[in-house]
């Protein structure tokens, strides 16, 4: 059965696009720690991030660079932190986040919350500040 990422990626499920090509797709996390915080997932279904293959995860941080290089340029922040669980969906993902505090990557941490708009307008300035 398909993964709630692969029907993001192929449109069966609506989600706040940034960047995709023909192996990975990157979106905005609807239940987002911070402000700009992307999910990076390949295409292909893989339940557990070291199962990928050598090149594909190679790819797949050098396809996140690019998203977290942008979303640099949007959202004020000092770093952009990355984390990889794997717990909570059956398919490797990267999470990159905004961070101004080592709190800011605490998945404990209550949830941050947006409007639709403001979703749409994010995505924009991460779609337009990706070189």
């Amino acid at each position: 059965m398909a993964t709630i990422f692969t029907k993001i990626a192929t449109g069966e499920i609506p989600a706040y696009k940034v960047a995709e090509d023909d192996r990975y797709f990157a979106f905005l996390d609807i239940n987002p720690l911070v402000k700009g915080h992307v999910l990076v997932v390949p295409k292909q279904e893989v339940n557990y991030i070291f199962d990928v293959d050598d090149k594909t995860l190679a790819d797949m941080m050098v396809f996140a660079k690019r998203i977290a290089k942008a979303i640099e340029r949007v959202v004020p922040c000092k770093r952009i932190g990355v984390a990889v669980l794997g717990l909570e969906v059956p398919h490797a993902h990267i999470h990159l986040i905004p961070l101004n505090s080592e709190a800011d990557i605490s998945f404990q941490r209550p949830r941050a919350t947006f409007t639709p708009e403001e979703y749409s307008e994010l995505a924009k300035q991460i779609i337009n500040a990706i070189a």
